[in-house]
């Protein structure tokens, strides 16, 4: 026979019990813990104080058999009115004080230490409860409390009358429990604890692993990572970056023929392809707004390879939409520009944060997309001359760039 399914039923229906007296909607997981905890403690006492009670009433000890007996009516009545008043403290406090008296009360009514079968042990359920559910100043003060119990008993012990009407198999089957109980109750105490918090520090990793994903996938691991140190401004000066600026064409015309839901879902699409092809040639994107999009190569991880990196990510992103027009009939295109030289990127906001790169650069890079053409990737002289050896590039002449004045610019073709 299985006894193992209705032990787990017996804790499940005690832990329910605990949680529910407990539940507390301002309280942390934390603190619920503790409460839950000093509940199921305080009823696991109670059938070894009724069975205490019994054997001394069945010996002829009736002084010492109620002693035990109070203990759980007057735990049931803490317990109500905890669950009524919602006064944690003053139950804890309660609850502590029955733990640690009533043990000294029925050794001195048994006459001592070894007349009572070192009944007192029980009072270390009271510290040991502390440290589980009270707080550590208050964990300090039942541990001395104990401490002084133990050592009123041994200064009084010497007066007491040690004799009582407990028979020797009863005294010797008592001592056993004394030492067993207590152990017990303070092993599964630790144990429930223990398991508890074990489970909270998973929830705790859990949430800690998804805050860091989140924050990786909004900056860059490098970046994230010194976040996470806590400088208070995280900003770099790089001597030579390639960035590049993808726009839409006709954006506005296709989202009169299509409802929100169509115009978003195409664009996460399409800027979600745009995330794998930079993260495959470990390009950062810096940021989308709109049918906008962004990527830097260069930083945050310097590379001698910036230009002809950017240069193959805008070849794939136009041949990626060139395909995906030919599948939905759809006149997707986009005006791509680079433009590469120095600049400054980092970490601004402090709510929203995110990684921005700045300069004459970016903006250079920003005109050769908006004087660009539909389908064609638009490179400044700068880029040209770092890729020129890698890729077929055509020569459009001189641009009139507007606050740079005339430019000379090149098509990618590939």
């Amino acid at each position: 026979m299985d006894f193992t399914l209705p032990m787990r039923s017996l804790t499940g229906v005690l832990f329910n019990f605990a949680n529910g007296i407990t539940r507390n909607d301002s309280d942390s997981e934390q603190v619920h813990l503790r409460k839950s905890t000093a509940v199921i403690s305080a009823i696991l006492v109670a059938p070894a104080a009724i069975l205490w009670g019994v054997v001394y009433f069945v010996a002829g000890e009736n002084l010492a058999g109620v002693i035990p007996s109070l203990y759980t009516p007057l735990t049931i009545l803490n317990i109500l009115l905890f669950r009524v008043s919602r006064n944690y403290r003053g139950f804890e406090f309660f609850q502590l004080t029955l733990n640690l008296m009533l043990p000294l009360l029925l050794m001195l009514a048994l006459g001592g230490f070894v007349s009572s079968s070192a009944v007192v042990i029980w009072a270390l359920v009271t510290p040991m409860g502390a440290i589980v559910y009270s707080t550590k100043r208050m964990s300090t003060f039942w541990f001395l409390a104990f401490l002084g119990v133990v050592i009123f008993g041994t200064l009084i012990d010497g007066s007491l009358d040690h004799t009582n009407d407990v028979p020797q198999w009863a005294r010797v089957t008592l001592f056993a429990g004394n030492i067993l109980g207590p152990s017990s109750i303070a092993f599964f105490l630790l144990a429930y604890f223990v398991k508890q918090n074990d489970v909270a520090y998973g929830l705790l990793d859990f949430e800690r692993n998804r805050s860091e994903t989140l924050l990786q996938n909004m900056l860059p691991a490098k970046i994230a990572a010194r976040l996470k140190d806590g400088p208070e401004n995280v900003a770099d000066r790089f001597d030579e970056v390639s960035v590049l600026f993808a726009d839409m064409v006709g954006s506005t015309v296709l989202a009169s023929s299509l409802s929100p839901e169509e115009i978003v879902g195409l664009l996460n699409e399409i800027f979600s392809e745009f995330d794998s092809i930079t993260l495959r040639h470990g390009v950062e994107k810096i940021s989308t707004s709109g049918d906008n999009y962004v990527v830097a190569s260069g930083v945050p991880e310097v590379r001698a390879d910036h230009a002809v990196a950017l240069v193959r990510v805008a070849i794939e992103m136009r041949d990626y939409l060139g395909a995906r027009n030919s599948e939905v009939g759809r006149g997707l295109s986009m005006r791509l520009g680079i433009n590469s030289g120095p600049a400054i990127a980092g970490v601004v906001g402090q709510r929203n944060f995110y990684y921005d790169i700045w300069g004459d650069a970016v903006n250079t890079a920003s005109r050769m997309e908006s004087h660009g053409e539909a389908g064609q990737i638009q490179i400044s002289e700068a880029t040209y001359e770092l890729v020129k050896s890698e890729f077929d590039c055509v020569p459009r002449g001189e641009v009139d760039v507007k606050g740079k004045g005339m430019m000379r610019t090149w098509w990618v073709i590939g």
